[in-house]
């Protein structure tokens, strides 16, 4: 197969960088553009290359002559004078007797060619239009297709003002058939963008859409040529590839990213919740994906069309494109088992595979996207959000925006819980690794393993951040291939209705009951566990039994671990966690504003806390091996 490199522009918008070059040879990294190109050809054995000159075609020429030392065949064919995209590739159908790839030469990429091409040969398309959503579609073509990936038109920039499109932009990578060329006029010219892909709509030949996640970015302006090194510079353009496994976060969609609207199905109802761009700009900065995993049964309930679904989703795309971010994939599920609705889809009336909390979307966009779920995460404000991370093996994030958890409808617990979208990414993106490696060096100076029963405890004020490093040690432990059990000393908790004036934080917690408990566990016998409400505020009662089995090590999270004397003398692995006073009191009035109670009861609480609780946890501080800071966690 041959490849089609267009290497005839000026460049004018960067100004000097090509006052004696074409711009397909501007530097980048110490290599031309064009360079990258004919590489990435080479890697999937690409070795057919025609390259279309212009503008001081000679710099070109010169550089890689016959391409031999790329061990590459290199031809050329010069412009006289500018015949457009596709006018240029229409003066050597001579030379195309077979279906081409169409390089833009002044584009770093980094795309699995060979997926590419086999996308395109499976459904004999006369042409396949790489797609994928970019930073600024208000100024690029975008492709919009069907289910099928068949595109039903091109929207040529600039685009209409007002209308709602999916961001789906044309990268300017093309997988032709050459009869194409029969669409092409001789010696005039013309684009396949405005053009071409415009007549092959009209006459229905099968032109269908690639969508890609991969790096594809054009070197529009010096600002952008500074943004690519560095993407190239730090690998992230290699890593991108489908070849390699990914990094995403799945988001919910209602309540995560916009408001709760009860069955939105008006796409001008959808309105993005405050941080939302700002934390989706930073994902797509970031090595991991934005992947939306949304159920939207009320498209099987008669309420909505999935044409409706699809313009709520446009929006989406529009709102975040004019701010300068995208989502890289929405998948949704239209269906929905219970049956009686007035005007219900029956089709759709069914027990599926992709309603979450089953796996269904997370595995679809693992397989088409090859994603690597040990190393992702889940966003939600759902248990059922939270179920479905841990049915998929993802790490969960329970925001408390939207529902914020409390729909109850599966017993299952988050990993971290953070206020917001914003919170959660910073946390993912800034700190998680951080934490990570501050926990691998503590573990690497232990030998648990070892031990027969190894008991970690993480300890600190409320609100600095115990529960969260807990996590992060849980994971840790699990990598290095060792069983755990984690305990949470919140569920030995009095309830509020029980509490008195004159307790303290010793009184607060059943010392006893968890000193009982705690022999119990290492004596290998059974002991109940009741779930602490943190919102209710009061102990429930679940039926469930914990027990620990030969070689796990014990993880206690409780802010009193080092103020019982067992946990002190006992404890292999001693860790105290802590904060900024300034952001532990932030930290407090939002958690317990989240519990429902007024400013007033918030301030009048934190100061009792100071009193009968912040000194007695302060003094345990000593008796840690590591204190580790969590500012920001």
């Amino acid at each position: 197969m041959n490849v089609v490199i267009l290497a005839g522009g000026k460049g004018t918008r960067m100004g000097t960088s090509t006052l004696n070059i074409p711009k397909p040879m501007i530097s980048l990294a110490g290599k031309p553009i064009l360079e990258y190109q004919v590489e990435l050809a080479k890697r999937y054995f690409l070795n057919d290359l025609i390259i279309l000159t212009g503008y001081k075609h000679n710099v070109i020429k010169d550089y890689f002559k016959d391409g031999s030392a790329w061990g590459v065949s290199i031809q050329y064919s010069d412009e006289s004078y500018p015949l457009g995209t596709s006018g240029a590739i229409k003066k050597i159908e001579d030379m195309l007797h077979e279906d081409f790839l169409v390089f833009y030469g002044d584009i770093i990429m980094d795309v699995d060619l060979e997926s590419l091409i086999s996308f395109h040969n499976k459904r004999h398309a006369i042409a396949t239009v790489v797609v994928h959503p970019n930073d600024h579609p208000y100024d690029s073509d975008i492709v919009e297709i069907n289910d099928e990936n068949k595109v039903i038109a091109i929207h040529n920039k600039p685009d209409k003002k007002g209308a709602y499109l999916k961001n789906l932009v044309s990268a300017a990578l093309y997988v032709l058939s050459p009869a194409i060329l029969k669409y092409i006029e001789k010696e005039k010219y013309s684009d396949f963008g405005k053009d071409v892909f415009q007549k092959l709509i009209r006459n229905g030949e099968p032109i269908y859409a690639y969508i890609t996640h991969e790096y594809i970015k054009d070197i529009g302006t010096k600002e952008r040529l500074k943004e690519v090194e560095k993407d190239v510079l730090s690998s992230r353009v290699r890593k991108l590839n489908r070849e390699n496994k990914q990094k995403a976060i799945f988001l919910d969609r209602d309540g995560v990213l916009n408001y709760e609207v009860n069955d939105l199905k008006n796409a001008d109802k959808l309105k993005l919740l405050p941080g939302t761009t700002e934390a989706i700009k930073k994902i797509n900065k970031s090595d991991y994906l934005s992947i939306v995993a949304t159920n939207q049964p009320l498209i099987a309930k008669g309420f909505a069309s999935e044409d409706d679904l699809h313009r709520i989703h446009a929006k989406l795309d529009t709102i975040l494109g004019m701010d300068n971010t995208y989502i890289d994939r929405i998948y949704y599920c239209p269906h929905h088992p219970e049956k009686g609705f007035k005007g219900e889809n029956k089709s759709y009336k069914i027990d599926c595979i992709c309603r979450k909390p089953n796996t269904g979307m997370i595995k679809k966009a693992t397989k088409e996207i090859n994603i690597d779920t040990d190393a992702s995460f889940i966003v939600g404000d759902r248990t059922v959000d939270i179920k479905t991370g841990l049915n998929s093996g993802l790490k969960t994030v329970l925001v408390r925006t939207g529902y914020a958890g409390t729909d109850g409808k599966y017993q299952c617990e988050p990993d971290f819980i953070f206020e917001n979208l914003k919170e959660s990414v910073d946390f993912i993106l800034d700190k998680y690794n951080i934490l990570v490696n501050k926990v691998e060096d503590i573990l690497d100076n232990h030998n648990l393993s070892s031990l027969n029963t190894p008991i970690i405890t993480v300890s600190g004020l409320s609100r600095s951040g115990k529960s969260t490093l807990t996590k992060i040690v849980s994971d840790a432990i699990k990598k290095r291939g060792l069983n755990f059990k984690i305990l949470k000393l919140d569920n030995w908790l009095v309830s509020l209705d029980q509490r008195e004036p004159r307790m303290t934080v010793r009184n607060r917690y059943k010392y006893d009951e968890i000193l009982r408990d705690l022999k119990l566990l290492l004596e290998r016998k059974d002991i109940k566990i009741n779930k602490y409400d943190a919102k209710k505020r009061a102990t429930i009662d679940r039926g469930e039994t914990l027990v620990l089995n030969d070689e796990e090590i014990l993880i206690i999270d409780g802010s009193v671990c080092l103020d019982i004397e067992f946990f002190r003398r006992n404890a292999n692995i001693k860790i105290y966690t802590e904060v900024t006073e300034e952001e532990r009191r932030e930290r407090f009035y939002k958690f317990y504003k989240y519990k429902g109670l007024t400013n007033t009861e918030i301030k009048d609480l934190y100061l009792k806390r100071e009193k009968d609780e912040t000194p007695i946890i302060l003094k345990t501080k000593k008796y840690a091996d590591h204190v580790i800071r969590m500012e920001n966690y």
